[in-house]
């Protein structure tokens, strides 16, 4: 009798524990924040690497929305004028992808940099998580140029104690077939590399965030 009194009690906690863990599970909150690249540049609807980041997450069984705020042609000082507003109350991270057009006009990486660190400082200072994703600069924008340009993502990464994602174009950048007939922005076969080589960063990230927002 002990051992059926014992075991139904069991039940029940096993029960409301279940319960509990249902009540506290929500949707992490993601906001892809960047230029063309993010936006989906010439693709169809639900080809843009947000829309198919958030479908390959949800296949993983993660409970992900991943809202696309890319905005063709913005430089890092666009990005910096519009951060506050584009991204909304109840945002839990933001992929943080921009900089390819600074290097495509020459501007100075000083600036760039400048720039993406008040952007990471305003998201930390809301309360919103930040993977940072980094860009390199164009082969003829030279040497010394790239220089000073590439490393300013790993500088803010550490900087900042923020995740860094390399390359965002890493897989597509030398491969013609997974690019539009400009040679820049990536067709949907593009997204989908890109994706999955991101896959597994954005899922660390996401289980970063479900641990601090318990």
């Amino acid at each position: 009798m002990r051992f059926k009194v014992a075991a139904l009690q069991f039940t029940v906690i096993a029960v409301s524990l279940i319960f509990a863990a249902a009540a506290n599970a929500r949707t992490i909150n993601l906001v892809g924040f960047g230029d063309s690249l993010m936006a989906g540049y010439q693709l169809p609807p639900g080809d843009g690497f947000p829309e198919k980041l958030q479908a390959a997450l949800k296949a993983k069984g993660l409970d992900v929305t991943i809202a696309n705020a890319g905005v063709s042609g913005d430089t890092t000082t666009g990005g910096l004028a519009r951060i506050d507003w584009s991204i909304p109350d109840g945002t839990d991270g933001v992929i943080l992808e921009l900089g390819a057009n600074d290097a495509l006009r020459g501007i100075p990486p000083e600036e760039s940099e400048k720039n993406l660190d008040q952007m990471i400082a305003r998201l930390k200072e809301r309360g919103i998580a930040v993977l940072l994703v980094g860009m390199m600069a164009p082969p003829n924008m030279g040497a010394d140029y790239a220089e000073r340009f590439n490393p300013i993502y790993r500088k803010l990464s550490e900087k900042h104690g923020v995740p860094l994602y390399g390359f965002f174009l890493d897989g597509v950048a030398l491969d013609a077939g997974l690019k539009l007939d400009d040679g820049m922005h990536p067709n949907a076969k593009g997204v989908d590399v890109m994706v999955g080589k991101m896959e597994a960063d954005v899922t660390n990230f996401v289980g970063t965030i479900s641990t601090v927002k318990k």
